[in-house]
């Protein structure tokens, strides 16, 4: 396919839905997912002859909204002045006791396969939980789990360092199983 075949004026009818819904599941914001639709259509539409016809016109759309989103969350990340702990130590001491061991076992319910009624529940209560998380933690968790990007990768994309993508991970982690349990396992009791 050549830049002769795209055909932008379709763009918003045939890919904005997936493109918003791509974008406002990772940053649960609806007026900055628009906002970063627009940039990604502006973006496609000055840049059409970038687009080498390798794959499609929403798999070449879909990777300029991608580097849209972590363009923001590393702007997003460099203008906190917060520290890379988010949050003080004093919030995680309640899952471990003095000794560091779990106060509280994971439910096994929590592992078990998702039927689908479950799964039409389960993710409005993830995506809740989800963006209750601080920013960095919430970006840091969806590059690696959602978008399965490398370590190396999300730190190059968020400008952090190794070991603080692993305490950002950790305590995203903690907060969201806890979140989790609280709102999904105690519903289902």
């Amino acid at each position: 396919m050549d830049t002769m075949q795209l055909a932008p004026e379709k763009w918003v009818d045939r890919y904005g839905d997936a493109l918003f819904r791509y974008v406002v599941s990772r940053l649960q914001d609806a007026e900055l997912a628009e906002e970063l639709v627009q940039q990604t259509l502006l973006a496609a539409l000055a840049n059409q002859s970038q687009f080498a016809g390798a794959g499609s016109e929403k798999g070449w759309l879909m990777s300029i909204l991608k580097r849209k989103l972590i363009d923001h969350l590393r702007s997003r990340n460099r203008s906190q002045t917060r520290d890379f702990s988010d949050e003080s130590d004093e919030s995680l001491d309640d899952f471990f006791d003095r000794h560091g061991r779990w106060r509280q076992r994971v439910r096994a319910t929590l592992l078990e396969p998702l039927d689908s009624i479950d799964r039409d529940e389960f993710w409005p209560i993830f995506q809740g939980c989800v963006s209750e998380l601080p920013d960095k933690q919430a970006g840091a968790f969806l590059l690696r789990e959602v978008d399965e990007l490398s370590t190396p990768e999300i730190c190059k994309e968020l400008q952090i360092s190794t070991s603080n993508l692993w305490v950002l991970l950790h305590r995203a982690r903690l907060r969201l199983a806890d979140c989790m349990t609280r709102r999904w396992l105690h519903e289902k009791q």
